[in-house]
């Protein structure tokens, strides 16, 4: 397996952006098809302005790559694959808000979740060394750079509902040995700052990315680095981000590593962990790997109580990477998507 597991950065269309804030050139650049009307999900909308039922929670984006495809599809007479896709597009995913400004972005999903009364999910992901140089390359330039963005993304947050999970890789590549040593202070201290600086917001809860279990094999590795970055002051760490490792295999991992953080909750990245990872070609299986499937639906009723919930981190079919024939990491990949959708479980 690669120890550089690239992430993809998430993008709102400018339609639904005009929501919040008039902004050009926020977008990061994906190959995602063209803006659509701003229009109700079908999934989890109650009607009537009363709020979400407690399986769903979740914002949905009325405007997501997989909706605007959905209607590109449609008017090509691609039913099928248009009505498959709704798998993906009518159900919550996190968005990644790598820009320089994440505050356009940010502010427009909130003024989508407030309205529908849910909660928002959100990636920070810009620390700086980010991905060690792989797919996913760049973050912030330095350490006064990566505190203005911070500092811009919780101003965007503000009093709304939300989650974050911080910085998907940074402390795994840490322990790794990806991210050599001698940045190792300086990304404890930041992220232990973004710990604090988003728990002083009232409503949004915190989340560190701790990898998974074919990532960092022994869980017990993660104790001594998750504590040094601030998790005591989050509400718990997120495993499985990008990844295809089953709920089962997840979930005995993190109660091991919660265990040793004095029984720390956590979530869980099921967007595409329906068939497993694949166990062919392990130096590549976590890059755009074929055959696989959505896994289980976002809820916070998980049914396990250090298990707060099941969350699509991942957006599913955003590509890995250019690996197998796929776009630029965080690309949409329309056909991929499909794929992901037509092998989920009914």
């Amino acid at each position: 397996m690669s120890r550089h597991i690239p992430r993809q950065r998430g993008l709102l269309a400018a339609a639904l952006l005009a929501l919040a804030v008039a902004c050009s050139g926020c977008s990061s650049g994906s190959a995602d098809p063209g803006p659509a009307p701003a229009t109700p999900a079908a999934q989890g909308r109650s009607g009537d302005g009363a709020e979400p039922a407690p399986e769903g929670p979740f914002w949905v984006d009325p405007d997501s790559s997989a909706a605007r495809q959905i209607k590109i599809w449609e008017a090509q007479g691609r039913t099928a694959d248009a009505e498959a896709l709704r798998r993906i597009a009518d159900r919550p995913t996190a968005l990644w808000a790598a820009w320089d400004d994440p505050r356009p972005g940010i502010r427009a999903a909130v003024a989508g979740a407030a309205k529908d009364r849910r909660t928002v999910l959100l990636v920070a992901y810009n620390i700086p060394h980010r991905d060690c140089g792989g797919l996913s390359a760049g973050g912030a330039a330095d350490v006064a750079a990566y505190r203005t963005w911070y500092g811009m993304f919780g101003e965007a947050i503000g009093d709304a509902k939300a989650i974050v999970v911080l910085e998907p890789d940074a402390v795994a590549h840490m322990v790794d040995g990806c991210t050599t040593r001698e940045h190792w202070d300086e990304r404890y201290q930041l992220l232990n700052e973004a710990v604090d600086h988003f728990k002083k917001l009232p409503h949004t809860k915190v989340y560190l990315d701790a990898g998974n279990p074919a990532w960092i094999p022994d869980p017990n590795k993660l104790v001594e680095p998750l504590t040094r970055a601030g998790v005591a002051r989050a509400d718990g760490f997120a495993l499985n981000v990008s990844n295809f490792q089953t709920d089962d295999a997840v979930r005995a991992y993190g109660t091991k590593v919660s265990q040793g953080l004095g029984g720390k909750h956590f979530v869980v990245d099921t967007s595409r962990n329906g068939a497993g990872p694949l166990l062919d070609d392990r130096e590549q299986a976590w890059c755009n790997p074929p055959g696989r499937a959505l896994g289980t639906p976002p809820t916070a009723s998980t049914g396990f109580p250090l298990v707060d919930a099941y969350l699509w981190i991942k957006r599913p079919g955003d590509s890995d990477g250019t690996c197998r024939g796929g776009p630029a990491a965080g690309a949409w990949w329309p056909e991929y998507a499909l794929g992901l959708a037509r092998r989920a479980k009914a």
